[in-house]
């Protein structure tokens, strides 16, 4: 069944080869990037895929409140309904860190704009939906300050909080739709794959990223998965598991939402 698939950082790494598997499934998709001309060649790259369905491209860059509100205007004119929600978009090494609002670019980006679009398209999915998040292997205790742009941290200590952070409130918003809802899994796609930011990052070629799209295309299409909301997928091991005991606890894990609440109220 042809499903309407919206892939966020779809113009590299994890997130094309991801938009390539359902393309050529069949599904119509939406697709976006924060690099116009690179959006282009992704759209048409896929566009020109056999069996390939409608391919819709979007720009914004993640790290703007005012982008990500325009793009999910823009996405809720354009359709009425989607099936899928990949919040793939991720940054790790950057050389400006800290946003214009003060935040730490990788909380903004992996952790926080991945939760507005999900409290904002929850009711475009319905509850026969699925928003799929990615985590990572990488996870360490959030700190509120940091979160809240208080404290600056070191790349690595930045991204896997914004990991773990994204991981706690895909478990918390899951419990908070229940059955009426999407369901929301956060998968680590598979540690150190062939992406440019594990190529920067960590100075590695990396893993075949077929490993991390084969993957999401699994969760984002599988009915079994829906059985899993709120859980954690972690792709090393092969299976659903536990994440940092933090994504466990119910406490820290609302301290996590009260906090990007608190931002976007702001933002």
């Amino acid at each position: 069944m042809k499903k309407t698939i919206l892939i966020t950082g779809a113009t590299d790494g994890i997130g094309l080869e991801t938009a390539k598997l359902l393309a050529s499934a069949g599904h119509d998709l939406l697709i976006h990037g924060r690099n116009l001309e690179k959006l282009n060649l992704v759209k048409s790259l896929l566009a020109d895929i056999p069996n390939a369905g409608s391919i819709k491209s979007y720009l914004a860059d993640l790290s703007v409140f005012s982008d990500i509100k325009k793009l999910l205007e823009d996405i809720k004119n354009d359709h009425k309904s989607l099936d899928v929600l990949i919040n793939n978009a991720g940054i790790f090494k950057t050389n400006n860190a800290i946003t214009g609002d003060g935040l730490d670019i990788r909380f903004v980006v992996n952790t926080i704009a991945p939760y507005i679009f999900a409290q904002e398209l929850s009711s475009s999915l319905g509850s026969s939906g699925r928003i799929i998040n990615l985590s990572s292997a990488a996870q360490a205790p959030v700190n509120i300050e940091a979160l809240l742009g208080k404290i600056q941290l070191t790349d690595m200590e930045a991204y896997a909080q914004s990991k773990l952070a994204i991981t706690m409130w895909s478990k918390v918003l899951a419990e908070k739709f229940g059955e009426k809802g999407p369901t929301i899994i956060a998968v680590n796609p598979g540690s150190l794959l062939a992406s440019k930011m594990v190529k920067e990052g960590f100075g590695v070629e990396g893993q075949d990223l077929s490993i991390g799209a084969e993957i999401l295309k699994r969760m984002a299409l599988e009915e079994s998965v829906s059985q899993h909301s709120g859980q954690y997928f972690d792709n090393d091991s092969g299976q659903f598991s536990q994440p940092h005991p933090d994504g466990l606890n119910l406490k820290k894990s609302e301290e996590v939402v009260e906090a990007i609440e608190i931002i976007i109220n702001k933002g």
